[in-house]
């Protein structure tokens, strides 16, 4: 287990405690009744793929479109890190959470997450892609370049800002942990940023949050140029608890798939157009890559 995984089991840890002040209601339990309409509040996570306060305010218009359109109280909760969605799904203290496609296959193997629904971008895609970015007066032209440069990924359990770079390192023969100074922005905003700032020579981030960031011109794309981008990947899934009422499950489904025609304007800011339907193994891919990189999810608890 390499240091950098090892950070990531110690998140995990941490995300735990977290929760103690984390202020969640509870939904009914299995134990306390099957059906939805016992359920008066439901409690979504959302990854910190951004600040907190920028992510909170992006999905209060479908936070509010939720709660209406399945008349209960819907609480959103943002933790520090990624890993702090999955704890939180894994204690019972989360319903529903938005994850990140390497996120969701931990939260799926550890906290029985089920996939369920799928963003389509502006792009009418349903995939997106993990960039690697630096200034373009840094003299790096491609992932070799990166040798004994300074880098930044993201979050320890993000995909396109640590688990692909990572592998596209790899693949490219250069040990991110050896050949290069590595460390963990928090975010995709926080990488970026990063590199404009000149605290780090390039990083890793995700093609939607570097597209929005340029248009509201936050970074240039003039003064932090992309020199390298990834495959396509999956969209980040929505995922709900499997031991959820199977009547309230179909319900949020229903409503989060329907958003588009009910209240189009619950997506602004989301950085989607709509919803649609995924399965789990749509993102075995991420799985896989996982495996290549000889990351045992079995001891990411």
């Amino acid at each position: 287990m390499t240091r950098l995984w090892s950070k990531l089991i110690v998140l995990l840890s941490l995300g735990s405690l977290l929760l103690a002040t984390a202020a969640c209601g509870r939904i009914g339990e299995k134990n306390q009744g099957s059906a939805a309409s016992q359920v008066t509040e439901l409690r979504i996570g959302l990854i910190p793929s951004e600040n907190a306060e920028e992510i909170m305010k992006r999905y209060q218009g479908l936070v509010d479109y939720l709660s209406k359109e399945l008349n209960i109280k819907v609480t959103p909760y943002v933790s520090t890190d990624y890993t702090g969605v999955i704890e939180a799904m894994r204690a019972k203290h989360l319903d529903v959470a938005f994850y990140g496609p390497f996120s969701y296959i931990l939260a799926a193997k550890e906290a029985g997450a089920e996939a369920f629904a799928i963003g389509i971008g502006e792009d009418g895609k349903d995939t997106y892609h993990s960039l690697f970015i630096t200034r373009k007066d840094s003299g790096i032209k491609s992932i070799a370049d990166l040798r004994g440069k300074t880098f930044t990924f993201g979050d320890p359990a993000s995909t396109s800002g640590h688990l692909i770079p990572r592998y596209m390192l790899t693949k490219a023969g250069l040990d991110p942990d050896k050949d290069m100074k590595v460390q963990f922005s928090g975010g995709h905003d926080a990488t970026a940023l990063a590199v404009k700032n000149e605290k780090v020579d390039a990083g890793a981030m995700a093609s939607e949050i570097y597209e929005k960031l340029v248009k509201n011109n936050i970074i240039s794309p003039d003064e932090v140029i992309v020199f390298a981008k990834s495959d396509p990947l999956p969209h980040s899934p929505w995922a709900y608890r499997n031991d959820l009422p199977q009547d309230l499950k179909d319900k949020v489904k229903k409503a989060l798939l329907e958003v588009d025609q009910k209240a189009p304007d619950a997506l602004e800011g989301t950085n989607f157009i709509k919803f649609k339907e995924v399965d789990d193994n749509r993102y075995d891919i991420i799985r896989d890559v996982a495996k290549t990189l000889n990351l045992d999810l079995r001891k990411l608890k």
